[in-house]
């Protein structure tokens, strides 16, 4: 590599430090999330909290349908507190 004087050196570093500045700008342009999420946090907050309330109630109606305590038919199959019935 060829001796640069202090000057030129300077002159590279300034430059450099130019592109950075100007490539953080872009990026925080185009990643800038909480300027497009902010406005629809509530709407996402209430539809995860709706869509977690609807799978929590699914898992325990199909969990109650097929791990009944022997109140109809005949035990096949027990976990824990959990038995599978045949209802026939």
């Amino acid at each position: 590599m060829p001796d640069r004087s202090v000057e030129q050196i300077r002159r590279d570093l300034a430059a450099e430090r130019g592109r950075l500045a100007a490539a953080v700008e872009s990026l925080r342009g185009e990643l800038d999330l909480g300027k497009t999420l902010r406005p629809k946090l509530p709407a996402l907050a209430a539809g995860a909290a709706g869509a977690g309330f609807f799978l929590a109630g699914g898992l325990g109606a199909t969990l109650r349908l097929l791990a009944r305590r022997g109140r109809e038919g005949k035990a096949r199959a027990s976990v824990g507190g959990f038995t599978v019935v045949d209802r026939r």
